[in-house]
């Protein structure tokens, strides 16, 4: 089972920008689609961002559209979420998470198949 570690959480304030990282324990990280969620307090853990094993195809929740970047280091075994002109309604618990599906990238939960941890952003007003 391959095994993620996200850091780069913080608080910060509105207007802000935070950088996301996820680091996969496999030599295979080309192999999978990966995606960035959320979950805030009371809430469904939501789609933010989903990224393709290339790196070339990417997707994007309307929230996260012009805001939220996500990328990838396959030789590294990382994937990135930049985040900018962040709102307090992005406060969250943010989780990446892998998918051996092939093709898009997956927005639906349910089709990932291991997660990490999560790591805290709070964003003050």
């Amino acid at each position: 089972q391959v095994q993620l570690v996200e850091s780069g959480g913080g608080l910060v304030q509105a207007g802000g920008s935070l950088r996301l990282a996820c680091v996969a324990s496999t030599s295979t990280f080309g192999n999978y689609a990966m995606g960035w969620f959320r979950q805030a307090p009371g809430k469904e853990r939501e789609f933010v961002a989903a990224i393709n094993w290339s790196g070339h195809i990417t997707s994007e929740s309307d929230s996260a559209k012009g805001r939220f970047t996500i990328s990838r280091d396959n030789a590294k075994s990382t994937v990135y979420l930049q985040m900018d002109n962040l709102k307090p309604e992005d406060t969250a618990v943010y989780y990446c998470a892998g998918t051996a599906s092939l093709g898009s990238p997956r927005q639906n939960r349910h089709e990932y198949d291991f997660w990490g941890q999560g790591t805290q952003v709070t964003v003050s007003p």
